[in-house]
């Protein structure tokens, strides 16, 4: 049985725990809460299996029903952040049947195994991110010093100066060349000691330098193969070939030293990284521990109506079928099963059902959670209780400007208010109606910041009403504002 750093993690993530956790960010919604604590949870018991019964155990994915802006993908996305696990969000209108133009859906795994990938690139970078730093500074020096030149090279006068004087005395007669190249190189190394701290400790940060960096990366243009079975169903990178038949070249740039240690240690704790072992380790992340959110699964439900744009709907279905059962998907890293992905679908189904979705994928989603519409009284908690509260973010976003931000309550009353109000009156988009409404009734404050700096600006409910009076006034202006 394998053991990872994340699976220890977990064993003080019990379905409580994991609640608790999702109650600083999100609102209610603790049916869903409980549910996704459930399936996390359930992954940690797996791994504790023998590994007979541990292939058999497969996730139980999870269908969340309700409107837009009631917290579905937050959910699926902070259990993800819990436990380090590779997320990704996707669109279920993205993709279309095998056979149509567009994206398929093995797409989706070959995201997440790319997300895993930097994940634990970065971790492993950040591993050897003091040694890599100390290499960078290496490098550095060895641009302005050269080992063993006889000659410095061209750069700021201010350490032309420094340099020189490691160079006189290089023309002594052949009696004395051993002896005077063992105290050059004595001097050399003194200097290159001295070069090393001035530039740890930033005394030459302002300093000029010109460094070597990657010619591939941002100059190749992002090529996207569109195909029944193309390059991307193939599992192959178009801009890495291209790299490769670059030969990795690099280009010459001048920096300063400040931003030349963030790239070469950059550079170099890439080097150092056992970039086999990243993979391995992101398709055994992907495999055990990857989550995918599924967003507006219900635009693919209901049956074909055999004519219009529609028509690929029920395939895509079809083609979702296998991906969720458990399916080896060729990948650029390599193969990677499906397995114990954990799914987590969503949808708001107010036109369609769920039981809309063919009875097969119906099938593979045995966890249903419906998800309450947010009342007036949610909106009030939303703005201050979560640790991300909207209101808490504006006061520190004007902070950064010297104005010092207060709500009384009944402020913030009001803005729920209303928030519920254009809710129901237009569509309920949720609590992505509170940043509209927010921006409106902050714009003035925002735009003016500079002024108001070392200020204290109060909100009121008068100042709000005031804010949206004109709008609210108007129905028809209200449905195109807020």
């Amino acid at each position: 049985m394998s053991t990872d750093r994340e699976w220890t993690m977990e064993e003080d993530l019990t379905p409580q725990r994991i609640v608790e956790e999702l109650d600083k960010y999100i609102i209610g919604q603790q049916k869903a809460k409980r549910a996704v604590a459930i399936a996390l949870r359930n992954r940690y018991r797996r791994k504790l299996l023998p590994d007979d019964l541990r292939e058999e155990v497969i996730p139980k994915n999870i269908l969340m029903i309700g409107p837009t802006g009631v917290g579905k993908t937050e959910i699926a996305r902070r259990i993800a952040l819990l436990v380090k696990a590779p997320f990704l969000k996707v669109e279920a209108t993205k993709f279309t049947e095998v056979g149509y133009v567009g994206r398929d859906v093995d797409s989706m795994i070959r995201d997440l195994v790319q997300t895993a990938v930097r994940m634990v690139e970065a971790e492993k970078m950040q591993e050897v991110q003091e040694r890599a730093q100390e290499l960078a500074l290496e490098r550095i020096v060895d641009r302005l010093m050269p080992r063993r030149s006889r000659r410095p090279m061209r750069g700021s006068s201010t350490f032309e100066n420094l340099l020189r004087a490691l160079y006189e005395g290089d023309d002594e007669d052949e009696e004395t060349l051993s002896l005077a190249e063992k105290e050059r190189r004595e001097r050399e190394q003194r200097m290159r000691l001295k070069l090393l701290e001035r530039v740890r400790s930033g005394a030459m940060d302002d300093e000029k330098i010109e460094i070597e960096v990657d010619q591939s990366g941002p100059s190749i243009p992002f090529v996207q193969v569109f195909g029944p079975q193309g390059m991307e169903e193939m599992g192959l990178d178009l801009p890495d070939m291209l790299r490769g038949m670059m030969g990795g070249r690099k280009r010459t740039t001048q920096v300063t030293i400040r931003e030349a240690k963030g790239i070469l240690a950059q550079e170099v704790a890439r080097e150092l990284i056992d970039r086999e072992q990243v993979i391995s380790e992101a398709i055994r992340r992907t495999e055990e521990s990857g989550i995918i959110f599924l967003d507006e699964l219900d635009k693919i439900a209901g049956r074909e109506q055999g004519h219009g744009p529609d028509v690929s709907r029920e395939g895509v279905q079809r083609d979702l079928l296998p991906i969720i059962e458990g399916s080896t998907v060729m990948t650029k890293f390599g193969a990677v099963r499906t397995n114990h992905i954990l799914f987590i679908a969503a949808g708001a189904f107010h036109v369609s059902k769920p039981s809309d979705l063919i009875p097969e994928l119906q099938g593979r989603l045995p966890i249903r959670v419906e998800l309450d519409s947010l009342t007036e009284h949610d909106f009030v908690r939303i703005l201050t209780e979560p640790q991300n509260a909207l209101v808490k973010q504006y006061k520190a976003l004007l902070a950064t400007e010297g104005v010092q931000l207060e709500f009384t309550d009944e402020a913030i009353r009001e803005i729920a208010a209303v928030a519920a109000q254009v809710n129901a009156t237009n569509e309920n988009i949720g609590a992505r109606r509170l940043h509209t409404i927010m921006e409106r009734v902050l714009e003035d404050i925002s735009f003016r910041a500079s002024e108001l700096a070392g200020q204290t600006v109060t909100i009121t409910a008068e100042y709000v009403r005031e804010r949206l009076a004109d709008i609210l006034r108007s129905e028809d202006l209200s449905r195109y504002i807020l």
